[in-house]
């Protein structure tokens, strides 16, 4: 008589195998990813990102003593490199023989006396950014953290502080998500340190100017080694939750990229937490990151979502510069308002002095664009691209990066969609008069959406609160305005939807 085991012991049976199934899959899931791209591609958009979309970022650090222009960060490379250049003759003029005065002579100068990073985090609050935090290392080799890479770091020389750690502490204690940017790669190429003329020549510097090598050669595996140590000391240090990178991630080799998006992707999975990094160009697959275009948008919406990384001043300063001027607040509230519309984010740069302060022009912006989310912001935080991103006479000529123009004016007809729920929010770019005419909404525009009549259950513009009186036509949606204005740059139609049946 064959055996036959009993109900009980089936299920048991079943249940241990499902375990032991199950088990590793588990296991598993707590280190899921590994350093090649099938697997790197499986990271998707922290929903924090989607939700925040606005953000803020510092390049400060040796580059603010001299503050000249245009670009303020690049003004060693070009000290070094074009001895014909503004900047040579500037310096010159200044400081004496670049032969006798170097880059890192600027360090001690560097004093950080008034830099409190509690009052950063304020001010970036207030500005509406909801992911914030500093460049950790630029191209110039000075780190802004305590790391035992290098003695060249802000903890050691300059303001003798960890610029990173604190303002990690500030940013996280304000709920917002924390922003570490990296240019470091670029250290090999910034400084021609096969030149011996010059103190970036000297191996007594490599620290800082990088190591010394020929002109034409690749990063070596030094050099690699301490790229991605550097990486995976902020991380283990002070757990960022968004790692940007620069164009120089292209020099570095598939495996280092990969071996650090991998440890990263795997901290965060350990500690529960969603992460996000950024990339420029080709410099990473599409699907291991989150593309970045510098002083760039989209000219329509896209399927991907991506971000842009533009600066406050109304050149390419970056760091501070000394005479620059500084968009309006109406440019800035404008630009994200069209970045959110076609599935993008926005990383808005501000370069403090080298005494640490940030210029009142930029207190002054980031406090208007704070006051224009406080009022506004439902139509920004929490929200997704519709199936129409705007509409409007102003466009841009060219999509990607480096195609923000600063003399860019929106008009009252030009408009950008988003939605939350049952809410379709227009945002009016400027004042449109005593009636806004959407026709994006009419059944005959090409880019009809299909919104009923029907659907429409009462539309109010943000800031005013009040019912406004509305028509479809087969123009489109035409909506009377406020008799006052609650606010001085986007006007924000609320647009409440029902079921139409």
């Amino acid at each position: 008589m064959k055996y036959r085991p009993s109900f009980s012991i089936l299920i048991v049976f079943i249940l241990m195998s499902h375990w032991m199934i199950l088990v590793p899959v588990q296991l598993k899931a707590q280190n899921s990813f590994q350093p090649d791209w099938n697997s790197l591609k499986n990271w998707h958009t922290p929903q924090w990102l989607r939700d925040g979309k606005f953000g803020i970022y510092t390049h400060w650090g040796v580059y603010a003593v001299p503050a000249q222009g245009p670009n303020g960060t690049w003004y060693a490379n070009r000290l070094y490199n074009k001895p014909d250049g503004a900047e040579r003759k500037y310096h010159e003029a200044t400081y004496g023989p670049l032969e006798k005065f170097g880059y890192k002579d600027f360090i001690p100068m560097f004093t950080g006396e008034k830099f409190n990073a509690d009052e950063w985090a304020d001010l970036f609050q207030k500005a509406g950014a909801r992911f914030a935090g500093p460049v950790a290392e630029h191209h110039d080799g000075f780190s802004m953290w305590d790391t035992k890479y290098s003695d060249w770091n802000a903890a050691k020389m300059g303001p003798k502080q960890d610029i990173v750690g604190k303002l990690g502490k500030a940013i996280k204690k304000r709920d917002m998500k924390f922003v570490t940017a990296f240019h470091h790669a670029e250290n090999w190429f910034y400084f021609p340190t096969w030149d011996k003329r010059y103190d970036c020549g000297n191996p007594t510097y490599s620290g800082l100017y990088g190591p010394v090598h020929e002109k034409d050669a690749l990063p070596d595996k030094p050099f690699l080694d301490r790229w991605k140590g550097k990486i995976t000391e902020v991380i283990d240090k002070y757990d960022p939750d968004f790692i940007w990178f620069d164009f120089g991630l292209k020099l570095i080799t598939d495996s280092y990229k990969q071996e650090m998006l991998a440890y990263f992707y795997n901290h965060a999975l350990a500690t529960k937490k969603e992460v996000v990094v950024s990339y420029k160009g080709h410099d990473l697959p599409p699907g291991a990151g989150l593309l970045d275009l510098e002083l760039g948008q989209e000219t329509n919406m896209t399927y991907n979502d991506w971000i842009t990384d533009t600066s406050i001043d109304d050149g390419q300063g970056w760091g501070y510069v000394k005479g620059l001027g500084f968009k309006s607040v109406d440019n800035l509230v404008d630009n994200l308002v069209d970045r959110v519309s076609k599935n993008g984010y926005l990383l808005l740069n501000v370069g403090p002095k080298p005494d640490g302060s940030i210029p009142d022009e930029v207190k002054e912006r980031l406090l208007g664009l704070g006051a224009w989310l406080r009022m506004n912001g439902e139509a920004i935080y929490n929200t997704t691209c519709w199936e129409v991103a705007g509409e409007g006479p102003t466009q841009l000529e060219k999509k990607g990066s480096f195609n923000e123009r600063n003399d860019l004016h929106y008009t009252g007809q030009d408009i950008r969609f988003t939605v939350n729920k049952n809410n379709l929010y227009a945002t009016v770019l400027d004042w449109p008069g005593e009636k806004v005419l959407i026709k994006s909404l009419s059944a005959k525009s090409p880019t009809w959406a299909g919104l009923y009549p029907s659907e429409i259950a009462s539309v109010i513009m943000l800031g005013d609160g009040k019912q406004l009186k509305w028509e479809m036509t087969k123009e489109g949606l035409t909506i009377e305005t406020p008799k006052t204005r609650p606010c001085e740059n986007a006007f924000v139609f609320k647009i409440v939807r029902r079921n139409p049946f």
